[in-house]
């Protein structure tokens, strides 16, 4: 199969990059962790401006009803740059489960950047995403969607993916949560996979600039074998996530988006082991930007299905046991 990227998807994911590359993204991370979401609220005013967040939404309600591959090219720089917050629940996910039921008119607001909604699908998704900083919150038991209530807050491995124990309330409907979920763990791929991305574009500048012996290390064997390795693993991963966004709506949409969280998240966190190596001791410190990176990937790896559960379904689709 032959696929490239649109002139105009290139093109809209080249100035989704140029606004996230003068965003300052590390302080806006830093302060979401911290719990003040200012900044992230205005860099999620700058998204909907820019038509991000209307992307995965019908047209009646204002949204661009974009393809599976608009979606992807999206988050990977979306997950390049880092950006906080509940962005595969609010634009990729809540439209699918929503469009049916009686809060289907909350789309608009959520495509305008009025609103921030994130949702819980236990026991795949056990928690919902940025419970504190949303507007409104949603779980899915089964195949009923309801509204739902905050409850206890969940530690993560990332400080800047504050998860949240939720309560079911107001119910709105039977729902199909299986095209919504495939559909999260594709965007997930794409964000772990851009993370993964700035990860060996970091680690690549710091070899040139760090000196050992009189010589910048990137120029030793050893650690041209490390960035190598990761540029392979990324550069092997990226068709199976746009394979997979092709494979959205056909037999094998559950397969192929399982084969694409796996490779991607697998990638990523490649990156991340070797990008430490490279950095050496400086990579550790919370001071230093690239651990937003690290930590980010570290749980994006899990998020949306485990690595366990995606290659059970790769297997079973294959063997059928």
């Amino acid at each position: 199969m032959r696929f490239s990227e649109s002139r105009e998807q290139l093109e809209f994911a080249a100035s989704l990059g140029d606004l996230l590359a003068k965003a300052d993204t590390p302080a806006t991370v830093r302060a979401w962790a911290a719990g003040d979401y200012g900044r992230g609220r205005a860099l999620w005013g700058r998204l909907a401006d820019q038509g991000v967040l209307a992307l995965g939404l019908p047209e009646r309600y204002g949204g661009y009803g974009a393809t599976p591959v608009d979606l992807v090219l999206a988050f990977e720089q979306l997950g390049r740059a880092a950006v906080p917050g509940p962005l595969v629940e609010s634009i990729a996910v809540l439209p699918r489960l929503l469009a049916g039921t009686s809060a289907a008119p909350r789309l608009e607001k959520v495509g305008t950047g009025q609103l921030m909604a994130t949702v819980a699908m236990p026991p795949r998704v056990p928690y919902a995403l940025d419970g504190a900083a949303a507007d409104e919150l949603y779980v899915v038991a089964g195949t009923a969607v309801s509204r739902a209530a905050a409850a206890a807050p969940v530690a993560s491995v990332d400080p800047a993916r504050r998860l949240t124990a939720v309560t079911a309330g107001e119910s709105l409907g039977r729902v199909d949560p299986n095209d919504a979920f495939d559909l999260g763990a594709l965007c997930t791929a794409a964000q772990v996979l851009g993370a993964g991305q700035a990860l060996l574009e970091r680690s690549s500048e710091y070899a040139l600039q760090r000196s050992q012996f009189g010589k910048p290390i990137g120029s030793f064997q050893a650690v041209k074998h490390l960035l190598a390795d990761v540029m392979v693993a990324l550069d092997l991963a990226r068709p199976l996530l746009f394979g997979a966004a092709l494979a959205i709506g056909t037999p094998t949409q559950a397969r192929d988006v399982s084969a694409a969280k796996v490779a991607c998240s697998d990638a990523a966190y490649l990156a991340s082991r070797n990008g430490l190596q490279v950095h050496g001791a400086i990579g550790y410190t919370q001071e230093y930007d690239l651990s937003l990176w690290l930590t980010k990937v570290r749980a994006l790896y899990s998020a949306w299905g485990t690595q366990a559960e995606h290659r059970a379904r790769v297997l079973h689709a294959l063997v059928g046991t």
